[in-house]
């Protein structure tokens, strides 16, 4: 199979950093040209499935702009510009948490929209995660802080009190490498 080749690209609408929507004319693998195909793009990000000494994983509960009920979300951001995923996962988990961990499982990096780009998500297992402090109070959203053991959080999976793809994704592949860790090793 054959790659779709970008033959040109054109912006058409970028408001902020956050957001730039593109145009790109595409040719397909069978020679056809499609003009004006939307593209989107918006900063990677890390999303952290964090596991405690005690078993418990960190989770907020929050409301979310396109969730307008409270959700249960993983610790996670954007990665600043040129910032290593993985360095942007620590720092997130201690801006948003106060924690830390010295045990990181990568879980993979995945396109959101395969058609769009709409950016790449980042996802981390951290294992021992330790209170150490330094919790930043600058998100936007109002999060309560949570210690939630497997079975809250696969009962939330089942209630749909994590609707968001990306969060839900996390917790399955999360699950999936607690469970089989020499598959992973």
């Amino acid at each position: 199979m054959k790659p779709w080749k970008t033959l040109s690209r054109k912006t058409a609408f970028a408001p902020n950093p956050f957001l730039k929507v593109e145009l790109h004319s595409v040719e397909l693998p069978n020679g056809r040209v499609i003009d004006d195909w939307t593209w989107i793009e918006v900063p990677e990000y890390a999303n952290i499935l964090a596991r405690t000494p005690r078993g418990t994983f960190l989770c907020f509960r929050q409301i979310k702009y396109a969730v307008p009920v409270p959700s249960l979300a993983p610790p996670g951001g954007y990665l600043e510009p040129g910032e290593d995923p993985l360095a942007a996962a620590k720092r997130e988990l201690q801006e948003e948490t106060g924690f830390v961990s010295d045990e990181w499982h990568p879980l993979g990096s995945y396109v959101v929209d395969s058609n769009r780009g709409a950016g790449k998500a980042h996802l981390f297992l951290a294992l021992n995660a330790r209170d150490v402090g330094g919790k930043l109070d600058d998100d936007l959203e109002e999060q309560e802080l949570l210690h939630l053991t497997r079975e809250d959080l696969e009962q939330a999976l089942d209630q749909g009190k994590i609707p968001v793809l990306g969060f839900a994704t996390l917790i399955g592949l999360g699950f999936r490498r607690l469970d089989q860790p020499l598959k992973y090793t």
